[in-house]
């Protein structure tokens, strides 16, 4: 292999993973006016328009009228294509890696390889195939036990207009699944399944069983590639550059040992381009969990910023003694702390009408979101319990609505509130 067929190779995996990244991950809200969301409304809106309007030209549309049929199937409807991808990325990257690299391991290393192998598999499995909170009339109680409204992001009476059921709160109907799922985060096409409230706790096991899993891999190929280089000088050493030597004769030598097995070569390039994009979605959903949010919550509290940019939220107290409206609302949730306010929106920045909607006293006006209380933020290490401990119980049954104003001031007064909530990132950012 050349110097220049190496080359060619890299450049591909990297644009591949490159855009692999761009298309899977640019609408997340943290990319918003980012050179990325360009690029994804790109991939998804801009050059589609224009196949759309050259076929219109040339076919009359019958073309892109079928193309639009099974890129509706494929973007739209359940099914495990990418899921097929993702395994055969990792069991024929497995299969070209281990036979060179195995024998030169040490017995730790074959330890901690094979059980590093094994977990993305078994995650995978736990998350592609556990119920991620299916709101059905069966569960509906139960997940309306979960958490209260906030008042800001979800109000009470909401009908799902595709299954009909009352919307528990953090709930959200999935175009893809055709159900409704409860705390929902997002729709991944990886695990060809939700994530919410059942298996968001495997899938954040996924991504760090597979971000340690590329990180080990393209470490130990590293070594083994260095090795082989030594084979043909014995003064190569991969960190740092031998003194004296060109970067020439050191990229020559890398490229002699990568030779020496090209499926090493070539996975342990994938494994070290692939594993900052699995660390950072990983780094991403943990800060989710820090905020108290979700995938979906967070563009909704984005969704939010922007009206409060253009002057149009505004909110008010909810009084401590509320009675509760229980056709709409459960009569007791597990969740230590109710709300203390109701934040809306007007069409033209007026305030609303102090006698209309719910709260007590005057309508005041919001400009930022850290003015407004997450409900669902209680502290990393409580969000991180009602993560990985589902069902946990925050309070007693017979802990009554009265008592949660202590149990917030108990809460809040263990370190200052945190000033970013959901979309802090993205006014950071911009």
């Amino acid at each position: 292999m050349t110097m220049g067929a190496l080359t060619k190779i890299f450049l591909v995996v990297l644009a591949i993973s490159f855009m692999t990244f761009v298309a899977f991950f640019g609408r997340l809200p943290a990319l918003r006016h980012t050179p990325i969301a360009w690029m994804h409304r790109a991939i998804w809106v801009y050059i589609p328009n224009a196949i759309l309007a050259l076929d219109q030209r040339l076919t009359s549309g019958r073309l892109t009228t079928a193309l639009a049929r099974f890129g509706n199937y494929i973007m739209y409807d359940r099914h495990p294509t990418v899921l097929i991808f993702f395994v055969l990325l990792l069991s024929v990257g497995e299969y070209m890696y281990l036979p060179g690299v195995w024998p030169r391991l040490s017995l730790i290393n074959k330890v901690l390889g094979s059980i590093s192998i094994l977990l993305p598999y078994l995650f995978l499995y736990l998350a592609a195939n556990g119920d991620p909170g299916i709101i059905t009339p069966a569960t509906h109680s139960r997940y309306m036990s979960h958490y209260p409204y906030d008042f800001s992001l979800f109000h009470p009476g909401k009908l799902c207009r595709t299954c009909g059921l009352l919307k528990p709160p953090r709930s959200k109907h999935c175009s893809v699944c055709k159900r409704c799922v409860h705390k929902m985060d997002h729709h991944c096409v990886f695990i060809n399944n939700c994530v919410g409230y059942g298996n968001q706790h495997y899938f954040l096991l996924l991504l760090l069983s597979t971000a340690v899993l590329t990180m080990y891999g393209g470490l130990l190929g590293l070594v083994v590639v260095a090795d082989s280089a030594r084979g043909h000088n014995k003064n190569f050493s991969l960190f740092p550059k031998p003194p004296g030597w060109s970067w020439a004769e050191y990229f020559v030598l890398l490229t002699m040992g990568i030779q020496e097995d090209v499926g090493v070569g070539s996975v342990t390039l994938l494994a070290l381009m692939t594993s900052p994009l699995v660390w950072g979605l990983l780094a991403y959903h943990i800060y989710l969990i820090y905020c108290g949010t979700t995938t979906n919550e967070s563009m909704k509290w984005q969704d939010w910023q922007m009206e409060m940019d253009d002057g149009c939220a505004f909110k008010r107290s909810l009084p401590v003694d509320r009675v509760k409206n229980l056709q709409h609302e459960a009569a007791w949730t597990r969740w230590p702390i109710e709300p203390v306010q109701v934040l809306i929106r007007t069409e033209d920045g007026t305030p609303p009408d102090p006698n209309g909607g719910p709260g007590v006293g005057e309508w005041e006006r919001v400009w930022r979101l850290r003015d407004v209380e997450n409900l669902y933020d209680l502290g990393f290490w409580d969000n991180l319990v009602d993560v990985f401990f589902p069902n946990y119980p925050f309070r007693r049954p017979e802990v009554v609505n009265s008592t949660t104003d202590l149990e917030r001031g108990k809460r809040r007064t263990k370190k200052p509130p945190k000033a970013p909530r959901a979309a802090s990132l993205v006014a950071a950012a911009t």
